[in-house]
């Protein structure tokens, strides 16, 4: 399985970051680990920007009230996770790509 990386707030470099498994049709939410919850990413509002035009994460997000969401989902496989790269300080969730239903 091959990840697209989709983007992140900071040239795609660092995190939190937006990847994306087409094979799978899944969305994945590198963030912040939400202490106690397990299955839980705090991503910052922004991240949004790089979903792909005509489709958003199929998921709730819970705004924090200080420029952040908190998204739950399914813990990806450790495969996964190993081609993320990602710090001890994080982890990602995966949620379903969703097609919007709003047109512009």
């Amino acid at each position: 399985m091959a990840l697209r990386l989709l983007g992140g707030p900071t040239n795609n470099t660092g995190s939190p970051r937006l990847w994306e498994d087409p094979e799978r049709g899944v969305y994945l939410t590198q963030g912040y680990i939400v202490p106690g919850t397990p299955g839980q990413v705090e991503i910052p509002h922004m991240l949004l920007k790089f979903v792909r035009p005509g489709t958003y994460l199929g998921a709730e997000l819970r705004d924090t009230g200080t420029g952040s969401f908190i998204v739950a989902g399914a813990t990806p496989a450790p495969e996964v996770l190993a081609q993320m790269q990602i710090p001890d300080h994080e982890t990602a969730v995966e949620v379903p790509v969703a097609a919007s239903r709003w047109q512009w």
